[in-house]
């Protein structure tokens, strides 16, 4: 029996195994693109060659105040720590003084980071010389309320975004399980919003009909009828940021592509290349998949494993088993997410947060959808699986022991096997379907 050996990403290190290469359905891959070979001359490129808006320099005026929006520690593969500097370069030559430059990391509903996260984020050289914060959704008096979207959702911002000359945002665009992409609008909501426009909003991520669970219309790649999507370029839309900076990357974790300009229509072409890289055609759904979420900081807790978990669930037969690769080192990392997991169904998670949303809520929602529609094994840290007893999930210590419980729970002896080695990133299409 010829044997095909992998290696998947594991937090900061990998996992290998050997599969019968006759059971191999496919391997989900994505697209290979090259990283653009200079990442800074790519940067001021983009910075001078925007869409739809003036270069940066020619934007912005000496002497005015500018915020900068990035992401939180969850996505420092965004690189932010090698492009801040040219940019704050580029807004020092235009006479913008970093004292007049507020970087503001943009948490949403996440905890707050901690100065040594700023720095992994941000670069020590730029925590040194700009104001680097956090934004707190919970403080009301920090927020400026703008309005009501059309489905009603109560607008509130952060100051920081609101009450400054220039309001430029960055980030990376890739598929969102519930926005369709992350990236652009997402800056400002959930970025920059108040806990209470983001539970609005968010609230849109389930279905119409109480304890029904989430929308199936709210999903990755979605954007045309996604009611969340669409209520998150409205809010956007009240505060028309000034300019923006969104990276894509490529299945080696670097720089496919820097889209810079307006707030929609350079985050629009963003997400051509993002389809274009991590759409994957598939031609069946197999018997087992085996999925990565591509290493830290993807898998750096469960909480962020459940993107993983759905584009695996894709490729997934019903019934079937997904075996997840996830080294969670932070694995109770919210402490809250953790509480969803005591409901006793989909449907009473479903109608809690219909009462009250919460963010970590929506995410155990979807990662127990996903363990309704087949057997989800964790492959992750031994000392992990006493915390993930409640969430009902099947943990393996070893990618062999994950195996041989997937073998026992197929109905066949020979089962089909799809490999995802950065599922987090890839969406796996059956032909013909609809994602």
């Amino acid at each position: 029996m010829a044997l095909q050996t992998f290696t998947l990403k594991y937090g900061k290190g990998s996992i290998s195994f050997d599969l019968p290469r006759e059971q191999i359905l496919c391997e989900v891959k994505g697209r290979p693109y090259p990283s653009v070979p200079d990442l800074e001359q790519a940067y001021r490129h983009a910075l001078d060659h925007p869409i739809d808006a003036p270069p940066l320099r020619e934007l912005v005026r000496p002497g005015e105040r500018v915020t900068i929006a990035v992401s939180d520690i969850t996505r420092v593969w965004q690189r932010n720590d090698l492009t801040l500097p040219i940019l704050l370069e580029t807004l020092n030559a235009a006479g913008v003084a970093d004292e007049d430059v507020t970087i503001v990391v943009a948490m949403g509903g996440h905890r707050l980071n901690t100065v040594d996260e700023h720095m992994e984020i941000c670069g020590r050289e730029v925590c040194h010389r700009v104001k680097v914060i956090n934004h707190n959704a919970e403080v009301l008096e920090n927020m400026v309320y703008l309005g009501r979207t059309s489905r009603g959702t109560e607008v509130r911002v952060s100051r920081h975004a609101v009450e400054t000359d220039r309001l430029i945002l960055t980030g990376g665009t890739i598929y969102h399980y519930m926005a369709g992409y992350g990236g652009g609008r997402k800056s400002i909501l959930p970025g920059l919003s108040h806990i209470d426009t983001i539970r609005q909003n968010h609230l849109l991520g389930l279905r119409t009909e109480a304890g029904l669970g989430s929308n199936p219309e709210c999903a990755s790649r979605i954007t045309r009828g996604n009611p969340l999507h669409e209520d998150m370029m409205e809010i956007a839309g009240f505060v028309q940021p000034d300019f923006l900076i969104n990276i894509v990357p490529n299945l080696d974790d670097g720089v496919a592509g820097i889209f810079t300009g307006n707030w929609a229509s350079a985050w629009h072409e963003a997400t051509r290349l993002v389809d274009r890289v991590f759409s994957v055609d598939i031609d069946a759904p197999a018997d087992i998949v085996i999925a990565s979420a591509g290493g830290y900081p993807r898998d750096i807790n469960l909480y962020q494993t459940g993107k993983t978990m759905d584009n695996a669930c894709y490729a997934m037969r019903p019934g079937g088993v997904s075996i997840i690769l996830a080294e969670c080192p932070l694995v109770r990392d919210p402490e809250t997410f953790f509480k969803w997991f005591g409901y006793p169904t989909i449907g009473d998670v479903a109608n809690a947060l219909r009462e009250r949303f919460f963010i970590d809520g929506w995410v155990a929602l979807k990662q127990l959808e996903c363990n309704g529609k087949g057997l989800i094994i964790l492959v992750s840290r031994p000392e992990n699986r006493e915390a993930l007893k409640p969430t009902g999930f099947t943990v393996a210590s070893s990618i062999e022991n994950a195996l041989q419980m997937a073998y026992r729970a197929c109905s066949t002896q020979s089962p089909k096997i799809t490999i995802m080695p950065q599922a987090s990133l890839t969406l796996p299409v059956v032909r013909g379907s609809h994602a």
